[in-house]
């Protein structure tokens, strides 16, 4: 387990944090289709909060993406960074996150962040922003939508329907299992929107959530509560 300080450049204020996603949004790549679905690695990010200790654990996980094995996992601990703030949320995780990925023995493929790219108040959620600094292929999962209006997708697993703001489409409702609760997909960096709902399907085999987002949960709450027994 990696431990994290907080850089000392790093955004303190709402004003700075949105200077920051303005001045990095134009960097975010739209025209690559990124890796095929089912080929190579793709990792998992997600992270674990305990507020009352001011505590972040964050967890990347990769898995082989034909076999959904688990070839390397990696866990990162550190303090909060950044105030909960609506639409800004990457600078509370980007520090831990980016500590687990460098703490990870091999590449980490396309990665799966657990919430928004594209589909964000900002068009720079999450995997947009980790997507940039790190140069790495990105989507965003996300369990629900952020403040975006979508249709509902036909029953059948991979169906979808368009997230719109106005008549923008800035991701998309994937059915991931037939009549469940679609999840909410959307481009991070260096990838479609259609590969991002093939890879989300591929990951999918048996849950609504995807794999590499399920396991990467599991091994972050599993850090935090190591971090709180230490």
């Amino acid at each position: 387990m990696t431990t994290v300080r907080i850089p000392a450049d790093w955004p303190g204020t709402e004003e700075q944090a949105r200077a920051v996603q303005d001045a990095l949004r134009a960097r975010v790549v739209l025209d690559e289709p990124g890796p095929p679905p089912g080929t190579g690695r793709v990792t998992g990010v997600d992270v674990a909060y305990d507020d009352e200790r001011d505590v972040v654990a964050a967890a990347a996980v990769v898995l082989d993406a034909a076999s959904l094995d688990v070839v390397a996992e990696a866990t990162a601990v550190g303090r909060i960074s950044f105030p909960y703030v609506p639409g800004l949320l990457a600078f509370r995780e980007l520090p831990t996150v980016l500590a687990a990925l460098d703490a990870l023995p091999c590449p980490p493929g396309l990665v799966v962040c657990d919430g928004y790219g594209r589909a964000h108040p900002r068009r720079f959620g999450l995997a947009s922003h980790l997507g940039v600094l790190t140069g790495l292929p990105t989507i965003g999962v996300a369990k629900n939508p952020f403040t975006f209006a979508h249709g509902t997708p036909d029953a059948p697993r991979g169906s979808t329907a368009p997230l719109l703001d106005g008549r923008e489409e800035v991701g998309r409702a994937l059915r991931t299992r037939d009549a469940v609760k679609p999840v909410f997909v959307s481009v991070g960096h260096r990838t479609d929107l259609d590969n991002a709902c093939a890879h989300t399907l591929a990951l999918t085999p048996a849950h609504r959530l995807p794999e590499t987002t399920r396991r990467a949960d599991a091994l972050c709450r599993r850090a935090l509560r190591e971090a709180a027994g230490a």
